[in-house]
């Protein structure tokens, strides 16, 4: 069939007709310039693809639910390492703004990427969140790259505590990458309240892997920052919860000393990413392991 007489398809909303194998097919010809093999995949990106067909465990749908993940991660690692939780809702409609605090974070449950930050209520734009929400509430996240746990995810609205912490001001991201238990390197993100976010990778014992990223490789230390307190918990945690799972990625914060789940990831940049560095595609590429299509 017609490439381009499909991709108008795709751009038409008929997209979700196309069998999800097919579909990943005609993406990554599209996003990366490459053919997807299916039968040996050798990429990180086309492991990804792979384990969107083969790996359905449906305990991962769960995994990915912003609320649900909170009462499973908690229940293994310790409830005091879950952002509390303000409101759920299933509706914006539902939700009573004067209960809430006058910092606050509102998100979906069922997608990813999509926040709404509220750091003083008087000055809050009900209506400008509310028009994002309910976009938001409308969209199946399992339609844009078929990664198929947020599928069947009920769409709600979570409120949760707004964090920051004192000393850097903002919120690290702490990305710890998980192969079946094993964790090695921690990515963490910087600078996202300038809309230049930073991204460097650190090992175990904090020491800079400059060549993972081209951040690393354009400000080298200029950009270290400090060891987080509870980077042994963070690369601890990862193992515990990505036992058994091919791949997993842990998210964590640290917010004036105390550590803090922030989500699991199963498919980074939805396995269509082509901005990483040789050195550290290598590494993914060598260090996720699956099995062969038959």
């Amino acid at each position: 069939m017609n490439i381009t007489k499909i991709i108008f398809w795709i751009e038409n909303n008929t997209f979700f007709k196309i069998p999800d194998k097919i579909y990943l097919k005609i993406m990554y010809k599209r996003r990366m310039n490459q053919k997807l093999n299916f039968k040996k995949p050798q990429t990180f990106n086309e492991k990804l693809q792979w384990l969107k067909i083969h790996n359905r465990n449906k305990e991962f749908i769960k995994m990915v639910d912003k609320y649900e993940a909170k009462q499973y991660v908690g229940k293994i690692i310790g409830k005091e390492y879950i952002i509390p939780t303000l409101g759920i809702y299933d509706k914006f409609e539902d939700i009573n703004f004067e209960k809430l605090p006058n910092q606050f974070v509102l998100k979906c449950t069922h997608n990813s990427g999509i926040v709404v930050i509220c750091t003083d209520k008087t000055k809050f734009n009900i209506e400008e969140a509310k028009n994002k929400l309910n976009k938001c509430l409308k969209i199946n996240y399992y339609y844009l790259s078929r990664e198929w746990p947020y599928k069947n995810i009920k769409p709600r609205i979570i409120a949760e505590q707004y964090m920051q912490d004192d000393k850097s001001g903002e919120l690290i991201d702490y990305k710890v990458y998980a192969f079946n238990g094993k964790c090695d390197y921690v990515m963490t993100c910087i600078d996202r309240a300038k809309k230049e976010t930073k991204f460097i990778y650190y090992d175990k014992q904090w020491n800079m892997k400059k060549e993972f990223s081209k951040d690393g490789i354009k400000y080298g230390d200029s950009l270290n920052i400090d060891k987080p307190k509870n980077l042994d918990k963070m690369f601890k945690f990862a193992e515990i919860l990505s036992k058994e799972i091919p791949f997993v990625r842990v998210d964590f914060y640290e917010v004036n000393g105390q550590l803090y789940f922030g989500e699991l990831t199963f498919f980074p940049s939805a396995g269509f990413d082509n901005t990483r560095t040789k050195e550290c595609q290598e590494y993914l590429d060598n260090t996720l392991k699956i099995g062969e299509e038959k």
